[in-house]
C-alpha cells in the first residue's frame, strides 16, 4: 500500500515562503551594513616594552617595586649601593683640581714667557752692541799705547791695556753667546704653548673621568623610563647585579594593536579609517579607534627566515599584512590589557 505524500497547506506554504523571504532580506541587509567592513581574528595587542637592566655591578641596597605594580616615568625602581661610586667619583674630582691648577700655571708661565722671551732677546742685542764698543775702544787704547816709543811708556801701561783688550774681546764672544740663546725666543714662546695645550689635554681627561664617575654614580639608581607597570621582576633585595643584567621590564600604558589582515583585504584600507576593537578578555565591549599604518611588507618577509619562492614547486599562499590600529578610545585603566592579548578588530573601509 503505497503512502500518501504530506502536502502543505496554502497557509503553511504562504508561512515558509515569508520566513525564506525575510531570511533573505536580512541576510541581504547585513551584507549591504558590512560590505565596507574588514575584520579579522589574526590580531593582538602591542606596547612598547623596556626591559630593565643595570649598568653598574653591586648589592641592591632598596628595592620599590613588585610585579604589576603600575609606576611612573622617573619612579627609583631600585637602588644599587653607591659607596664605591661616589669615592671613584670623589677621586676625579680631586684629578680635576690638579689638572685645572697645572693649567693656571702653565698660563701664567706662558704670559710670562711672552713678554720675558721679547725683552731678554732686545737686551742680549743691547749687551752685545755695549760689549762690541768697549772691545774698539780698548783695542784702540792698545794700538795707540804700542805706537808710543818705548821710553815714552812703561811696560806695565801695556799690559794693562793689552789685558783690557782680551777682557773687552771676551766680553764681546760672550755677548754673542747670550744673543744666540737669546734668539731662541719663539721656540721657547712655542714650548710654552705646547706645554699648556698638554696641560688642556690633562683637563680634559680628568674631566672626562669625573663625568663617567658620575655616570657610573647615576647609574646605580635606576628609574623608570615611562609611565607603565613592572612585569617580569626577577631581582630580589640585597642580590648582587652584573652589568647587562636583565632585572625586570616595564609595559607602556601606551598601547595599539597589530592586525595581520589577508592582502586582497588591503584594496581600499587606508590610514584614517576607522574601527571598532574587541578583546577577546573582555566580550560584549567595543572601543573605537582608526587605522595609523600599513606595515610595507609582508609579516613572513620581515621573519627570521623569509620564504624563497625561487623554487619549482611555488604555491601560491594569501600573505599576511600588519595593520597598526591604535584605540581612540581605550579600555578602562582598572582592566589589564598588555600586549600578546587577543583582540578582533573591524575596520570600516571608504
Amino acid at each position: 500500500m503505497q503512502k500518501k505524500k504530506a502536502r502543505f497547506s496554502p497557509r503553511r506554504k504562504l508561512l515558509i515562503g515569508a520566513v525564506i523571504l525575510l531570511l533573505a532580506a536580512m541576510g541581504g541587509i547585513y551584507a549591504l551594513a558590512t560590505r565596507n567592513d574588514e575584520s579579522t581574528d589574526d590580531a593582538a595587542i602591542e606596547a612598547h616594552v623596556a626591559p630593565i637592566a643595570s649598568d653598574v655591578s653591586g648589592y641592591v641596597v632598596a628595592l620599590n617595586v613588585d610585579d604589576n605594580q603600575r609606576v611612573k616615568e622617573g619612579d627609583v625602581l631600585l637602588q644599587i649601593g653607591t659607596q664605591d661610586y661616589q669615592i671613584a667619583l670623589n677621586h676625579a674630582l680631586a684629578e680635576l683640581t690638579v689638572a685645572e691648577s697645572r693649567l693656571a700655571a702653565g698660563h701664567n708661565t706662558l704670559a710670562t714667557t711672552r713678554v720675558s722671551a721679547p725683552s731678554t732677546l732686545e737686551s742680549a742685542r743691547a749687551a752685545l752692541a755695549a760689549a762690541q764698543s768697549q772691545w774698539n775702544k780698548a783695542a784702540s787704547d792698545l794700538r795707540r799705547l804700542r805706537a808710543v816709543p818705548p821710553e815714552a811708556r812703561s811696560a806695565q801701561q801695556l799690559d794693562q791695556a793689552d789685558a783690557a783688550e782680551k777682557a773687552a774681546a771676551a766680553n764681546v764672544e760672550d755677548a754673542k753667546a747670550r744673543l744666540k740663546s737669546a734668539a731662541t725666543a719663539p721656540q721657547t714662546v712655542a714650548a710654552a704653548e705646547s706645554g699648556v695645550q698638554e696641560l688642556q689635554a690633562a683637563v680634559e681627561v680628568a674631566g672626562a673621568d669625573v663625568a663617567a664617575a658620575r655616570k657610573r654614580l647615576d647609574d646605580a639608581t635606576i628609574k623608570a623610563p615611562f609611565d607603565g607597570r613592572i612585569s617580569r621582576r626577577g631581582v630580589e633585595l640585597g642580590a648582587y647585579v652584573q652589568p647587562g643584567q636583565q632585572l625586570m621590564s616595564v609595559v607602556s600604558d601606551d598601547y595599539w594593536v597589530v592586525a595581520n589582515y589577508k592582502e586582497t583585504q588591503l584594496k581600499r584600507m587606508r590610514p584614517g579609517d576607522g574601527a571598532e576593537i574587541r578583546i577577546d578578555a573582555y566580550p560584549g565591549r567595543k572601543y573605537r579607534g582608526h587605522v595609523d599604518s600599513v606595515q610595507s611588507g609582508t609579516g613572513a618577509r620581515f621573519s627570521v627566515f623569509p620564504p624563497e619562492n625561487a623554487t619549482g614547486n611555488f604555491v601560491k599562499i594569501v600573505q599576511r599584512v600588519p595593520v597598526k590600529i591604535v584605540f581612540d578610545e581605550k579600555p578602562d585603566a582598572s582592566l589589564p590589557v598588555g600586549p600578546g592579548m587577543s583582540v578582533e578588530p573591524v575596520v570600516h573601509v571608504q
